[in-house]
């Protein structure tokens, strides 16, 4: 099976501008295409996971990745998908966030000569005339096109700035400068990109008469995979610092029985034909597909011995098994304690298992706290010096586990 065909049997193709030419050309490796990254963190989150799995497919098929750092649109910030104005950063933060990005798509990407190159549009976006800028491109957006968009929709509801509605053109830019620059014949992204996306290949083939194609992905790149990148805690990210191995695995062992299936056939590298015996399983067989798809992507992101240890990890809590010293834990010290004992709100607070020590109190007036195994029937309940010199196994619900130990 060749790679577009492999692209739509995965389920990852929403729609696109040119299905014969981008065929043709992903499946003969000779599309050059970009991939945009607001650099809006200084980690990348599983909402991006998906673009940077299709990085990777497209590039072992022979076709050449851009990984566009959005340095520059970040100055503006994209209104797609939101309700209310993103915060404005700074210049050292934006560079900061850049550099983070870069270090984590080594690991999916192949950088070098004639294999893929990295490239910021804020080294050419920030040095753009205004006036020059809106009588080379201006002319070639309708306003009233611009306002059906459906990137600014929900913008419009409650007040879309001028800066924001500039974002699509800026992006349609930065397709024009790799096409001229540097060859990109070709633009990937989430579907709620569409519109910016089309607007892109509609100006180079305005200006200069030539082929350019977009294609959408759908599903968790983008639209659903901001949802799915985010939990009560924050966002799943890709760095081990903010997310450690263990809670990304156990954040994809714990997708819905719907979803896990599809998240297989979206985000992993197993073949198609093993994919399709999987999609006959049901009951208890989809928590073996969900401990697959959790091993499979902690691979990806951390390496085959991290995966070994969550899923070692995960058998110890939830098979029966002996603890496993790879649990999640935080070291107290015992100047935290407050005569030899710490309460169980401020214990959890410590560990960052809870937002706030309101939620903690919640969670325990509902039963849904653990300590060793035991239910922690009230908001006054205290761990002991003794205790945590032993190590102390905190549960939170049914599937999130910490350990405390003593410094």
């Amino acid at each position: 099976m060749k790679i577009y065909e492999e692209l739509v049997a995965r389920g990852l193709i929403a729609q696109v501008t040119d299905e014969e030419e981008i065929k043709e050309l992903l499946n003969n490796g000779k599309a050059t295409f970009y991939i945009g990254f607001d650099p809006t963190a200084d980690s990348l989150h599983v909402g991006h996971f998906m673009a940077l799995c299709l990085m990777k497919r497209l590039q072992m098929a022979g076709n050449k990745p851009i990984v566009l750092i959005g340095g520059g649109t970040a100055f503006v910030g994209d209104p797609s998908g939101r309700t209310d104005m993103r915060s404005m950063m700074t210049a050292e933060t934006i560079e900061h966030n850049s550099n983070c990005f870069k270090k984590q798509m080594e690991r999916f990407i192949e950088f070098g000569d004639d294999k893929a190159i990295m490239v910021n549009n804020a080294d050419w976006l920030l040095k753009l005339n205004y006036i020059e800028f809106l009588r080379e491109v201006g002319p070639h957006f309708s306003v009233n096109n611009m306002l059906r968009a459906e990137c600014y929709k929900q913008r419009m509801e409650k007040g879309l700035s001028f800066l924001e509605f500039n974002y699509m053109i800026m992006q349609s830019y930065d397709f024009y400068y790799l096409f001229k620059n540097y060859g990109c014949n070709m633009q990937f992204g989430g579907d709620d990109q569409w519109s910016n996306m089309l607007g892109g290949t509609e100006l180079i083939r305005r200006k200069l008469g030539k082929n350019a194609y977009a294609m959408t992905i759908t599903l968790l790149m983008n639209s659903e995979g901001k949802k799915m990148g985010k939990t009560a805690k924050g966002a799943v990210w890709l760095d081990p610092n903010k997310t450690p191995p263990f809670e990304f695995f156990q954040y994809w062992r714990n997708v819905s029985d719907d979803d896990v299936l599809k998240c297989i056939r979206m985000l992993t590298f197993l073949p198609l034909e093993q994919i399709e015996e999987m999609d006959k399983w049901e009951g208890s067989q989809l928590n073996k597909a969900k401990e697959i798809l959790a091993y499979e992507l902690t691979k990806l992101v951390h390496g085959e011995e991290e995966a070994q240890k969550a899923k070692n990890t995960s058998h110890a809590l939830f098979l029966g098994g002996k603890e496993d010293p790879n649990m999640p834990t935080t070291e107290i010290g015992v100047e935290e304690l407050n005569d030899g004992v710490m309460g169980i709100i401020d214990l959890m607070a410590v560990c960052g298992l809870v937002s706030s020590k309101s939620e903690a109190r919640r969670l325990i007036q509902q039963g849904g706290v653990y300590i060793n195994d035991a239910k922690v029937e009230s908001i006054d309940f205290w761990i002991t010096l003794e205790q945590l010199k032993n190590g102390v196994k905190i549960r939170k619900g049914k599937k999130t586990y910490h350990r405390a130990l003593l410094r």
